[in-house]
């Protein structure tokens, strides 16, 4: 581990992101495309050095890190797409209408302006796509804002070397020096110094929901608040209704099992909450799904403090009166087995500890008589990044009142499938109500989430070169 960035260095890093600031909002979006494409080409071309430091560090794997590094390639590459196609600003031009309001106007074009430099705090489960040059990076880079990362104590010397083949890049294009920034240290201090530094003009982060939490109380706390885009933890509720169950119930079961373990479930998406009925194919589906996790051998998990947290969360619901162990496999070394627990949608309700996230390979069955129950339970977790809805296909007056109820709880509603596996995508959106995320309105993953680090402004009356050098820029 790195010792605390000291406040000298962190604030050397703002400076030279808001100097550069406007000299890079002003660039074209040909020129920042070309420098995206460019990180992409460096991290994939720096694969055979990056992926087994990244190993190194977080003991993900080669062939999951491997994946990761071609999705962060992918995401850079898609952000320079959208400015090539000249998504990234989208300039609404009204043109004037003699006379007064509201039948008359003078000529308005609505533009969208960059913010300003990006704190983004990496995350510890996605070396790659979180972190230095991960989604966060590249879309306020895409918008025209430079970033300073924070980058994540679980793996500083992979943030280090990515970082610096990004250094490289910017240089090798004459781009303004502090265009990316990067910051080390393990203390909450320099996350809170990050936040308050007057030349930080929004948040970006994904971690825990009691450090996002402290973060966003802290950006709001500041003379000027600033944007706080926190993605905080979700259970992520799959309600299985009978008909799937009793069409592909086997098939169903495995593929929980093994979205639930994947990456030791160390996955904002990870399904951490099912929904059944009482029914015998329900009950067959639990069985099948317990048999899987009883099964399954995770992987080490990212850090000692992540384990400990998975440790004191099962221990937690074993000796709960209310809930069932139904799996409690063994650990296997430095690897934690999978748990599955149940309990009934009364006890549920009545019991917001049962309700928070635990973030590892396990899940909590709620056995739900009828529809009003199942929509009690989605109301008592309040927020998601997703909800699954398999056997909800018919157009029926319970379907509707239950995807109604599922819109309502997350930003992304599947209705096959599982919510591991997040589409990089214009029409994806990745945030949901809180505690999910602290924008429901925004997605941190996605073609829009650059919309995140842009301002709309209203030009009236601009003279014509104006309006011209908006188009272009």
């Amino acid at each position: 581990m790195l010792p605390d960035t000291p406040c000298i260095d962190l604030n050397a890093a703002c400076t030279a992101a808001a100097l550069a600031a406007g000299p890079y909002a002003a660039l074209p979006p040909a020129r920042r495309a070309a420098w995206l494409r460019a990180l992409a080409d460096a991290l994939l071309g720096a694969r055979d050095t990056l992926v087994p430091l990244a190993d190194a560090e977080t003991r993900l794997g080669t062939a999951r890190l491997n994946g990761e590094l071609d999705r962060t390639a992918f995401q850079l590459r898609g952000f320079a797409t959208q400015l090539e196609q000249d998504a990234a600003h989208p300039v609404q031009d009204d043109a004037a209408i003699p006379g007064a309001p509201p039948l008359g106007r003078p000529r308005l074009t609505r533009v969208a302006v960059p913010l300003g430099p990006v704190a983004v705090f990496a995350a510890s489960n996605f070396p790659f796509a979180f972190s230095v040059l991960g989604g966060d990076t590249a879309s306020a880079l895409a918008a025209g804002c430079p970033v300073v990362v924070k980058a994540h104590p679980g793996h500083p010397g992979l943030s280090q070397a990515v970082f610096s083949l990004a250094r490289q890049c910017a240089a090798e294009l004459g781009l303004p020096p502090g265009v990316l920034q990067l910051v080390q240290g393990a203390g909450t201090e320099v996350g809170v110094a990050l936040v308050r530094h007057p030349a930080i003009a929004a948040v970006a982060f994904t971690g825990s929901l009691r450090g996002g939490h402290a973060l966003w109380q802290e950006a709001n706390a500041r003379p000027r608040p600033i944007p706080f885009y926190g993605e905080l933890g979700s259970l992520n509720p799959v309600v299985a209704l009978p008909a799937a169950l009793q069409a592909q119930g086997p098939a169903l079961a495995a593929a929980l099992a093994a979205s639930l373990t994947l990456g030791c479930g160390q996955f904002c998406t990870r399904p951490g909450l099912l929904l059944v009925r009482p029914d015998d194919a329900s009950q067959a589906f639990v069985r099948q799904l317990a048999e899987h996790l009883a099964a399954a051998a995770p992987h080490p998990m990212l850090h000692a403090g992540i384990r400990a947290g998975f440790n004191a969360r099962v221990a937690r619901l074993h000796g709960h009166a209310a809930v069932k162990t139904l799996v409690a496999a063994p650990a296997g070394g430095d690897a934690p087995g999978a748990h599955l627990f149940a309990t009934d949608a009364a006890r549920f309700i009545a019991d917001a500890t049962l309700r928070d996230e635990v973030f590892g390979p396990s899940c909590l069955v709620v056995t739900v008589n009828d529809l009003d129950d199942t929509l009690a339970v989605l109301a008592a977790v309040q927020g998601s990044l997703t909800v699954t809805l398999w056997g909800a296909d018919d157009d029926t007056p319970e379907h509707r009142r239950l995807i109604t109820a599922a819109q309502q709880l997350a930003g992304r509603v599947l209705f096959s499938g599982v919510p591991t596996g997040v589409a990089v995508t214009g029409a994806q959106q990745h945030g949901g109500p809180w505690p999910s995320s602290t924008h429901a309105a925004s997605t941190s993953v996605g073609y829009a989430a650059l919309d995140r680090f842009l301002r709309p402004v209203a030009l009236q009356d601009a003279p014509a070169w104006l309006i011209d050098a908006r188009g272009q820029a």
